[in-house]
């Protein structure tokens, strides 16, 4: 990669006139040498002088270099040579967000391809060039292929349009710089960006980054990335068990409170909460009892306690009484946490706001009670007698 930094700054100086070529490499530290020189070959005069310098030097020159000139190409090797060594954004992680944007427009506050044109100079970047329609000079740009497959034709995805702008191997910084500007609020209404926030953190936090509220602007969230910690081993084995469970999209719900936790904590505490009470809900109802709309958090877990047989009075161990007997106080704090602290009530100014402790906590407690809710359950049905089968006279 080094080399192709050396032939890139070579290739970017190499494009000014020569007789202003020696001058320019003497501002980038360079031994200055003959304008004749550079007027016979100015990429040879400009690699000679770049052979023997050491990477951080080359690192430096590069970054020297553009500030005088604006080299889209330069910017992106750069950035990936300065990102070697640090925790990458996988391949596969990529095809997963990038997947994520088809069916819903990229931008939807204003037009697509300015959108485009703030973070790609697509209109000097080439295009498909086995096409027929070139222009004078045989050159068809990436713009005009923008134009051609996603308005005359329409028969690009967004998928396959962010593909050909590079994100699959970009560096990591440009990815970033295109995630946090499709979340910005002036590209997107405020529906589609939390989603979108969600969605992406979905698959990013498993490289160790997120999308994390930075900012406001006229009272909307903006979004930047940042380094995250990956997820604890608790949280891994609830996603695993809410994921082989899942019904109705529990396990959505679930990660969608683990990506509120930091940026959003009284989001996040009213999903643990709902996360809870939908569980309790549906395995109700797979056990054939009755449970009203009216009844809440508390009420439902009692009802669901008896039927699997995990309410204290159950047990005459005093140690599992003891135990079981705390799993109801967790389920009904949990409802008043929700209460007191969550986002389904307004408050006033004297309002508690939680911190994101206490939405770990939260989550934390709800999905440990919802997987062992749903083990017991998976427990009785595999003890549970199979039915005989009706024997034929």
């Amino acid at each position: 990669m080094l080399n192709d930094l050396r032939n890139t700054i070579a290739d970017v100086i190499a494009r000014e006139k020569a007789y202003n070529v020696p001058a320019l490499c003497v501002r980038l530290g360079l031994d200055e040498g003959e304008e004749a020189e550079a007027m016979r070959s100015k990429f040879r005069y400009a690699s000679a002088r770049l052979a023997a310098v050491p990477a951080d030097r080359l690192v430096a020159i590069a970054r020297t270099l553009l500030e005088e000139e604006d080299d889209f190409g330069l910017a992106e090797l750069l950035a990936k040579v300065t990102e070697e060594g640090t925790p990458p954004v996988s391949e596969l992680t990529r095809r997963r967000i990038l997947a994520a944007y088809d069916g819903e427009p990229i931008c939807s506050e204003y037009d697509e391809i300015e959108f485009l044109e703030k973070l790609w100079p697509i209109a000097s970047m080439r295009g498909d060039q086995a096409s027929v329609d070139l222009d004078d000079f045989g050159f068809r740009s990436l713009r005009d292929d923008i134009v051609q497959h996603t308005r005359r034709n329409d028969d690009w995805s967004n998928r396959e349009l962010l593909e050909r702008l590079g994100l699959l191997h970009s560096s990591r910084a440009m990815l970033f710089r295109f995630l946090e500007a499709s979340v910005h609020p002036t590209a997107v209404d405020e529906a589609m960006q939390k989603t979108r926030v969600e969605r992406i953190n979905a698959h990013l936090q498993h490289d160790g980054y997120r999308l994390t509220r930075s900012g406001s602007i006229s009272g909307s969230p903006i979004y930047t990335i940042a380094a995250h910690r990956i997820g604890s081993p608790a949280d891994a084995a609830i996603s695993s068990a809410l994921e082989r469970f899942d019904p109705d999209q529990v396990h959505a719900r679930w990660t969608a409170a683990l990506d509120r936790r930091t940026g959003d904590p009284a989001g996040a505490i009213t999903l643990a909460r709902t996360l809870l009470e939908d569980v309790c809900r549906w395995l109700l109802d797979d056990l054939g009892e009755t449970a009203s709309d009216q009844d809440d958090l508390p009420s439902l877990y009692r009802k669901l306690s008896k039927a699997l047989k995990l309410a204290p009075d159950d047990h005459s161990e005093q140690v599992f009484r003891q135990i079981l007997g705390s799993c109801q106080s967790v389920v009904e704090s949990l409802g008043a946490l929700r209460n007191k602290l969550g986002d389904a009530h307004g408050g006033g100014p004297r309002r508690a706001r939680p911190a994101a402790r206490h939405a770990e906590l939260a989550v934390n407690l709800a999905g440990s009670m919802a997987t062992f809710l749903v083990a017991t359950w998976e427990a009785r049905k595999a003890a549970a007698p199979a039915p005989r089968s009706a024997v034929g006279g």
